[in-house]
C-alpha cells in the first residue's frame, strides 16, 4: 500500500474516535460543574435565577406555604402556626407588626389556689382596695380559666409574633401565683405596649352565653389615671369585638344588656388592671364558663384556635389603623 493511501485510512479511524472522546469530556465538564454550583445553595432552597429580588448565593426567603385544600390551622390540636393571608386583617404583610409591642395578659394563674393568703392580700387599685387576684371561675367539669387563659393566650402569642410583634406575657405559668392586678398593669406601662389584652372567660349563670370586651372608664383618683388610654382603649375594644366576633362566630353577651349585646363591649371602673393602666387595653371575657353550650366551646382545641384568631386580628387591625 503507498503512503499516502496508508496516511488516508489511518486518519479515518483516528479523528471520529478523538471527535468523540472530545464530546465525552466536554459534556463531564458541563455536568461536574453544574453540580458544583448546586453545592453552594442549600438543600432545598430555590436558586437565585428563580428570584429577581434573591442575593445570588444566598437563598431567597421562602413564600408562606399555602394550605391544603379543606384543611385550617384552627383545627390543630396544639397552637395555631400560620397567621391569615396578607391583607386579612394585617395589610403590609406578614410582619406588618414590626417594631410593635403587645403584652397579653392571661388572666389568674394555675398555681393561684395554693396561695390563698398571698391572694387575699389587698392592693391599690385607685377607687379602692381589691385582693391581690383570684383564682378564677372554671367549667363544671373542672376545667380552670386559668388554665385556659393560656391556652389561648400562647396560640395569640404565635400568630402576633408571626406578624413581627415583639409580644409579652404577664405570666406563663413560669411563677407560683399572681402577679397581682397592679403588678399587672405595671408590666404593660413599663413595655410601653402599644396594646395590651387580657384574656379571661366569665363564670356567669348557666343560659347566660356571649363574650363581651370590658373598657376601661375614665377615672383619676389616687393612682389610677385613665384619662389618657380610655379612647384609644375603646378602639381598641371595638377592632377586638369585632374580629373575635367574625373568628368565632360567638355573639356578644346578651346578659349585659342591650348595649353589650349589640356591640360586644361594657365599662367598668373596678378593675385594677384597667384603672393603673397607662397604656391602651382591655379585658376580653372569651364566653362563659358555667354555661353547657360555652363550654364546650371554649375547652375545644379547634374552637380555641379561632378565639386567637380573632384576638390576633383585632390587635392587628387597631395596631395597622394607628400608622
Amino acid at each position: 500500500m503507498s503512503g499516502g493511501r496508508r496516511l488516508f485510512t489511518v486518519l479515518a479511524v483516528v479523528l471520529p474516535l478523538c471527535v468523540a472522546a472530545g464530546l465525552v469530556w466536554l459534556v463531564a465538564q458541563r455536568a461536574g460543574g453544574g453540580r458544583e454550583e448546586e453545592a453552594g445553595r442549600p438543600t432545598g432552597a430555590p436558586s437565585a435565577a428563580g428570584s429577581a429580588d434573591a442575593t445570588p448565593g444566598e437563598p431567597s426567603e421562602p413564600a408562606d406555604p399555602a394550605e391544603p385544600s379543606g384543611s385550617s390551622p384552627d383545627v390543630a390540636p396544639g397552637p395555631s402556626t400560620s397567621g391569615p393571608a396578607d391583607g386579612d386583617a394585617r395589610p403590609g404583610g406578614s410582619k406588618a407588626l414590626a417594631g410593635r409591642v403587645v403584652v397579653i395578659d392571661p388572666g389568674h394563674n394555675p398555681g393561684n389556689r395554693n396561695h390563698p393568703a398571698e391572694l387575699n392580700r389587698l392592693v391599690d387599685i385607685g377607687t379602692g382596695r381589691k385582693e391581690c387576684d383570684t383564682t378564677g371561675t372554671a367549667s363544671n367539669a373542672g376545667y380552670p380559666e386559668a388554665r385556659f387563659t393560656l391556652e389561648v393566650s400562647r396560640r395569640v402569642r404565635t400568630l402576633l409574633e408571626e406578624r413581627g410583634a415583639e409580644v409579652r406575657f404577664t405570666q406563663d405559668d413560669d411563677r407560683p401565683f399572681g402577679p397581682c392586678i397592679d403588678e399587672r398593669a405595671r408590666i404593660g406601662n413599663r413595655a410601653k405596649a402599644d396594646a395590651v389584652v387580657s384574656v379571661h372567660a366569665d363564670g356567669s349563670a348557666p343560659g347566660n352565653r356571649g363574650f363581651h370586651v370590658i373598657l376601661p372608664a375614665a377615672v383619676k383618683s389616687g393612682a389610677a389615671d385613665t384619662t389618657g388610654i380610655v379612647e384609644e382603649s375603646r378602639r381598641l375594644g371595638g377592632h377586638l369585638a369585632d374580629h373575635y366576633r367574625s373568628a368565632t362566630g360567638m355573639r356578644p353577651a346578651g346578659y349585659l344588656g342591650p348595649r353589650t349585646a349589640a356591640t360586644g363591649l361594657t365599662t367598668r371602673d373596678d378593675l385594677g388592671g384597667l384603672n393603673l393602666s397607662r397604656v391602651p387595653k382591655v379585658f376580653l371575657e372569651c364566653g362563659n364558663m358555667r354555661d353547657a353550650e360555652d363550654v364546650a366551646l371554649l375547652t375545644d382545641p379547634a374552637w380555641q384556635g379561632k378565639a386567637a384568631r380573632g384576638i390576633a386580628d383585632g390587635v392587628t387591625s387597631f395596631l395597622v389603623g394607628k400608622r
